[in-house]
């Protein structure tokens, strides 16, 4: 699976551009999901593929100016929603408790949520990535059990090389994609084996290949490379091969 979060980036016409592009390739050995910000959502109707919000409130309706909730997602066609994106985390205060309880919300609409968990560098450096993510993924069993682990899909994002200057390896990568389904697999293996995990850290058609052949990488959550159309197919024929 390649997912492309444009983040607050983009205008119409590139939705456009997007579509076409997308839609004249040959990509139906790959899931493709397209993120775009919520007022470009409907440009992408017709689109060979799946498209997501980039958040979603805990509330379904009410007094809440500027929030958008999951039937809302769902009503524009939405059939995934990025949950607990690190910018989320970093910029909006998003704490663990709040980003399960937009999973349980998501799962509750019909949407599958993209579960984003990851480390920043301070925690990187201290060595204790490993705890830092498991508390995240914990955080969410919690809420909706691990049962429901099988209509998510989780994307690593080494906050900590990304838009730093610093690139984590695909090696790197590999071991927290690896801790992740050997944590999972202890709670329930079936769904552990199963399930996607992408990942989040500067993929480029020129290092998708290399990432997406490590056992246990699924797929990636492109940022900045998805506002390329041609670059973004690139990196999704990676994950077709």
């Amino acid at each position: 699976m390649v997912a492309g979060n444009w983040k607050m980036n983009g205008n119409i016409e590139l939705a456009k551009q997007m579509m076409d592009t997308l839609n004249g390739a040959n990509l139906t050995d790959v899931d493709v999901l397209v993120c775009p910000p919520f007022p470009f959502i409907s440009a992408f109707n017709s689109l060979k593929g799946a498209i997501g919000g980039q958040n979603l409130s805990e509330f379904d309706s009410g007094a809440h100016t500027g929030e958008v909730s999951g039937s809302m997602l769902k009503s524009v066609g939405c059939d995934f929603v990025l949950v607990g994106h690190s910018e989320r985390r970093t910029d909006n205060g998003e704490s663990d408790k709040l980003v399960a309880e937009k999973v349980s919300v998501a799962l509750k609409h019909g949407l599958t949520p993209v579960l984003c968990v990851g480390e920043p560098e301070s925690v990187r450096d201290s060595g204790e990535f490993f705890n830092h993510i498991q508390a995240q993924i914990e955080a969410v069993i919690n809420v909706i059990g691990i049962d429901d682990f099988d209509n998510i899909v989780v994307a690593y994002e080494p906050v900590w090389a990304i838009g730093t200057g610093k690139t984590a390896s695909p090696l790197q990568a590999q071991e927290v994609h690896a801790f992740i389904r050997e944590y999972l697999r202890k709670l329930n293996a079936d769904i552990a084996n199963g399930l996607r995990i992408l990942y989040g850290g500067s993929v480029k058609a020129a290092n998708a290949n290399e990432l997406f052949s490590q056992p246990d990488v699924d797929g990636g959550l492109i940022g900045g490379a998805s506002l390329d159309p041609q670059e973004f197919l690139n990196i999704c024929l990676a994950a077709k091969g």
